[in-house]
């Protein structure tokens, strides 16, 4: 964990986004080096990876605008409210219905450092608001900056409709341009009246933001560990909808959407486990066998005899 540095009255004087931006360069470094989030800027992610950073998204932005909402009108974040341009709520509930499906609230899981951000957020808002900004900072502007990089690496190692289906957490209809619109903001941001112990206080914040991101990330990975180690597929980069061409164009939109969904969820549940693969060959094997045993009871009972070659075959393979 980064230790804190002291802030001099000097150094407080400067603007809040300058003041941020080198407080929270160290511990942003560290979140880009986590193998979670190196191993998704190599283009190396699944799927089931995708899926789970997408739902521990969701639950962190469902709090975070919760809270802005509360304060919207609280002079200490007015300034920077931005609800048209900047929530990710809404987008993420897209995605994860076309991920999931319909009855996607009931299967997104909520890891136990995804619930502790969580908790951190209802507790900035409620207790400490003027603290808010620096949350809204670390997710928004990182949005708009890596965010669009990331967009592009997951549409291609998962293969995602190049019409943005999966990719609405990435997608700011609301900002035509987002240098300016950075600006716009940054300016807001300095505009906020905050003594020298309120900036010092929202600069600690914001590196406990990234530090929760980070726990994030490591509890994701252990995740996705876990799941491989159980047997768990890994998403092919290179096969996620392929299957489904000939069905959108013969279909339509809602019919290719459907199957796509299908694929996932085939996919997902899809195991490479040896021992599995055995037995359900052995299960195959023992049903035809017993098929070929009532047959010959069959045949015996009229009479006739059954056909021993065949049987014998069956037995021997």
């Amino acid at each position: 964990m980064e230790t804190s540095q002291p802030h001099s009255a000097e150094s407080m004087s400067q603007d809040l986004s300058e003041l941020l931006k080198e407080a929270t360069k160290e511990v942003h470094e560290q979140a880009e080096n986590t193998p979670f989030m190196k191993n998704f800027q190599k283009g190396q992610v699944s799927l089931h990876e995708f899926k789970l950073v997408t739902a521990s998204l969701y639950f962190i932005y469902s709090a975070l605008e919760e809270e802005i909402e509360r304060n919207k009108d609280n002079p200490v974040y007015a300034p920077v409210y931005f609800p048209a341009e900047l929530h990710r709520k809404a987008a993420l509930e897209k995605d994860l219905e076309y991920f999931y499906g319909s009855n996607w609230r009931a299967e997104i899981p909520c890891p136990e450092a995804t619930q502790k951000y969580v908790e951190r957020l209802h507790y900035v808002g409620k207790k400490h608001p003027e603290l808010l900004v620096a949350h809204a900072y670390t997710r928004y502007l990182g949005d708009l900056s890596g965010g669009q990089v990331l967009k592009k690496i997951a549409q291609k190692a998962l293969q995602l409709p190049s019409t943005g289906e999966g990719l609405a957490f990435f997608t700011f209809d609301g900002v035509s341009n987002a240098t300016k619109f950075k600006q716009l903001y940054r300016s807001r941001m300095n505009a906020l009246e905050m003594d020298h112990a309120t900036k010092k206080s929202v600069l600690e914040e914001a590196k406990k933001a990234f530090l929760l991101n980070i726990q994030v990330f490591e509890a994701l990975q252990k995740l996705v560990s876990k799941s491989q180690e159980n047997g768990h597929a890994v998403q092919p980069k290179a096969e996620l909808r392929t299957r489904n061409v000939n069905k959108w164009h013969e279909n339509g939109p809602a019919a290719g959407k459907e199957s796509e969904r299908t694929s996932r969820m085939q996919a997902d549940m899809v195991t490479t486990s040896p021992l599995v693969r055995w037995i359900l060959a052995l299960g195959f094997i023992a049903t035809t066998v017993a098929v070929g045993l009532f047959a010959i009871k069959q045949s015996a009972a009229r009479g006739s005899r059954p056909f021993p070659c065949m049987l014998q075959a069956l037995l021997t393979h």
